[in-house]
């Protein structure tokens, strides 16, 4: 009978909380700069909505694409690792038990414990025991394309939806203060978020997505500045 402890781990949410947290993340920066750099160069209300939109699409399309084919890379390395290993316990296994076995008396078992843990769990997955013990995989971990795509896609255009409706709904007048306070206001919750869910200190989790989207979002409206004046 299995028994269950009441400690509270994290580790499985990795995977999709990194791709949300980063497409989010680039949504609500890349679109709130671009607005920004648009509206500091004295683009009109319709040329800050079309690029904000087509920034939004463009953005969610390049996350899915980019997040599919790296992960399907790390994928397809990590079938590869998997088809060797199962050649190498058809063709050694005594040779795989001993590396096995040697794993378990580095992380502190006696030879002869230990021996003995690699020989049952070989017995009931040995291809199992290994890519989790020696290759370092798990179910739990173990690359998820589609997922990935999906997930930074969806978050991105959460993310970039956020000041696109603030240019769009909000006040024309000192359009642009509102759309960098709220775009802080927006990237302060999104670390509070992933701070709660990944169990990090939310404290600095917020700080260091607020820090890098603000400076990214002053240089391009700076340099939307030089061209508005220069125009």
């Amino acid at each position: 009978m299995r028994t269950w402890h009441a400690e509270i781990h994290r580790g499985h949410r990795i995977g999709w909380l990194r791709a949300a947290v980063l497409g989010a993340n680039d949504g609500i920066v890349s679109t709130a700069s671009l607005l920004l750099g648009v509206a500091s160069a004295n683009g009109s209300h319709q040329s800050l909505l079309i690029a904000g939109l087509a920034g939004l699409v463009a953005g969610a399309m390049s996350m899915a694409a980019g997040e599919y084919v790296s992960v399907h890379s790390q994928a397809d390395a990590e079938h590869a690792d998997l088809q060797r290993e199962r050649r190498e316990l058809r063709d050694d296994a005594a040779g795989e038990h001993s590396e096995l076995a040697g794993i378990y008396i580095e992380r502190g078992l006696d030879p002869d414990l230990a021996h003995q843990v690699a020989q049952q769990l070989m017995e009931h997955d040995a291809l199992g025991s290994h890519a989790r013990d020696e290759l370092g995989m798990n179910a739990s971990g173990s690359a998820r394309p589609i997922q990935a795509a999906f997930s930074s896609a969806a978050s991105f255009a959460i993310g970039a939806a956020l000041p696109l409706a603030v240019t769009a709904f909000g006040p024309i007048e000192n359009l642009t203060f509102w759309l960098a306070s709220t775009s802080i206001v927006f990237l302060a919750v999104l670390g509070l978020l992933s701070g709660l869910a990944g169990g990090a200190h939310i404290g600095r989790s917020t700080i260091r997505i607020v820090f890098w989207g603000v400076l990214a979002m002053a240089v391009t409206s700076g340099i939307g500045s030089v061209f508005g004046v220069v125009t």
